[in-house]
């Protein structure tokens, strides 16, 4: 009888060494879109500086906004020994087949900032629908009236139809008052600015310039919006929204040129995705994940486990929250800056 509770003792020690090791010494491979992005080096640093914490291993792709190379670049991470994934989706049905081999050798994945409507698959990301609200309610309080552009984010990507739900669900009754004019809505391809500016130009021709204010998805497509505003002499004049807190933006903010960027405080979107990536590699499930919830609001009503983070509205107003947590600098958000005409500036 001893010497089956010794074995039995033993078996357990060398379970507990084997649970010990597959927790350390993982390697998590992160696909990224469109590297190219300003707000993607962020997340890099933050899920980076998450897994050396944790002694695990970082490796990544970069797929140059082309769907076909980032399926391409999943399976590459895989072969590379992946032991779990963070993919930040190009076009979320396109790369599905790679998601589903992943998934299928027991491999994690945590769909990063945008939608991999895969139940196998984790979601984090930030309410994309309150950060549309939060857009559209900073535009409408600068101009209650008149008439609107939406430059919308890229067709592939599902966040861009949260986040236009969102604008609409703030504007509806003004909308169906009349007070508000919907003159221009568009996809733009990519996220792109210079796709942004491209339909920006469009709708101003097609408006005689008489566009009062413009519903921008993101900071990049505000910028391309925002150039094509300036072209014509009406930067400034004109309230546009934005999102991600780009440095280039929220010196816009300061400036005047840009009316809100919704801060998505990157730094803790790319702790928390690798700390969750790490921790389902580790054996967790998805329901051990602290602020777990379920989502079902993507276009197919796939139940997801989800953590989701607030976002924060940024004005002129509140510029020095962004300075004060060190996402930016004082100089670089106020390089141009009136004397005396932004409080965060002086």
């Amino acid at each position: 009888m001893k010497s089956i509770l010794k074995l039995m003792a033993g078996a357990a020690i060398i379970a507990s060494m084997h649970s010990a090791a597959v927790a350390k010494d993982l390697v998590v491979g992160v696909s990224w879109s469109n590297f190219q992005e300003e707000r993607w080096k962020t997340d890099e640093a933050a899920i980076k500086a998450a897994l050396e914490a944790s002694g695990d291993k970082y490796i990544s792709a970069d797929a140059q906004s082309s769907a076909a190379k980032q399926l391409t670049d999943i399976e590459s991470l895989i072969a590379q020994g992946a032991n779990a994934l963070i993919v930040l989706a190009q076009d979320s049905d396109a790369i599905a087949p790679a998601i589903e081999k992943a998934t299928a050798e027991g491999i994690p994945v945590v769909g990063y900032d945008r939608l991999i409507e895969n139940p196998a698959a984790f979601y984090i990301t930030f309410d994309n629908k309150e950060v549309g609200r939060m857009q559209a309610r900073e535009v409408f309080k600068a101009k209650p009236e008149g008439n609107f552009v939406f430059i919308k984010g890229s067709s592939s990507d599902p966040n861009a139809d949260f986040l236009f739900a969102g604008q609409m669900e703030v504007l509806k009754e003004a909308v169906d008052a009349g007070k508000v004019k919907n003159v221009g809505e568009a996809y733009t391809d990519g996220w792109k600015p210079e796709n942004a500016q491209k339909n920006m130009e469009q709708f101003l021709t097609a408006n005689d310039n008489k566009v009062d204010a413009v519903v921008a998805s993101n900071d990049g497509t505000a910028g391309g919006a925002i150039a094509a505003l300036s072209a014509q002499g009406l930067a400034g004049s004109v309230p546009v929204s934005g999102q991600d807190g780009d440095h280039a933006a929220l010196n816009r903010v300061a400036l005047g040129t840009q009316t809100v960027s919704v801060w998505k405080d990157a730094r803790e979107l790319g702790k928390k995705a690798a700390e969750i990536a790490a921790t389902l590699a580790g054996g967790k499930t998805m329901d051990e994940i602290e602020g777990v919830q379920t989502f079902n609001g993507g276009p197919k009503g796939v139940a997801m486990k989800s953590v989701f983070l607030a976002p924060m509205a940024i004005t002129k107003d509140n510029l020095n929250v962004v300075i004060d947590a060190g996402w930016i600098s004082k100089d670089a958000a106020c390089q141009g800056v009136a004397a005396d005409s932004v409080a965060a500036c002086k």
